[in-house]
């Protein structure tokens, strides 16, 4: 496939923004590492290591390719938690200071602006509690939605899940499980 920051989806994108929609990204695969490359053999790894990747790499492109500053009122949720990007968000902030010549033009914020700033948010498939609770820290509670990833079992029980997790506010439990999405999708009531 092609980058979601590629040029010739900038109308998709300015249309997006324009209605004010919240766009879904959930990813397809890394067609580029299967079958006979390093994510083949054993493990389901174009699963497991592949689709949070193709995330990362889908939200970084749109992050350093400029498309999120082209289109500042645009707002993304990344499913399976956003993949790896929100844990290394910093080491993204840190290459523009250390790398500066080589990261190409400069995002006009820093990356982890973009995650807090309000135009990418996350689902909550995290698979352990600790898991969630570093989700929660580094994105923020007000960036974090339900997910289920349905027809894929991995929770069977999502808000069972975010119910049982130790330390969160009835406050916080309630954006998760539908006040920030009602919000992104302008349902309030």
């Amino acid at each position: 496939g092609e980058e979601l920051a590629n040029p010739k989806f900038h109308p998709f994108w300015a249309k997006c923004e324009e209605l004010g929609v919240l766009v879904f990204m959930h990813p397809l695969g890394t067609r580029e590492l299967e079958p006979s490359g390093r994510l083949a053999g054993n493990g389901l790894l174009t699963n497991t290591i592949g689709n949070p990747l193709e995330t990362t790499i889908a939200l970084s492109h749109l992050i350093f390719e400029g498309t999120l500053d082209r289109f500042p009122g645009l707002k993304i949720c990344a499913s399976h938690g956003g993949g790896f990007l929100p844990s290394y968000a910093n080491r993204s902030d840190a290459v523009i200071t250390t790398f500066p010549d080589r990261v190409g033009p400069l995002p006009e914020k820093k990356p982890t602006e973009y995650i807090w700033g309000g135009q990418l948010y996350f689902d909550s498939i995290m698979f352990t509690d600790e898991g969630m609770r570093h989700l929660i820290a580094e994105a923020g509670i007000d960036h974090v939605v339900l997910g289920t990833d349905y027809p894929f079992p991995w929770n069977t029980a999502p808000v069972d899940h975010v119910m049982s997790i130790p330390g969160l506010s009835d406050e916080d439990r309630i954006k998760i499980l539908g006040g920030t999405a009602a919000k992104l999708l302008g349902i309030e009531g």
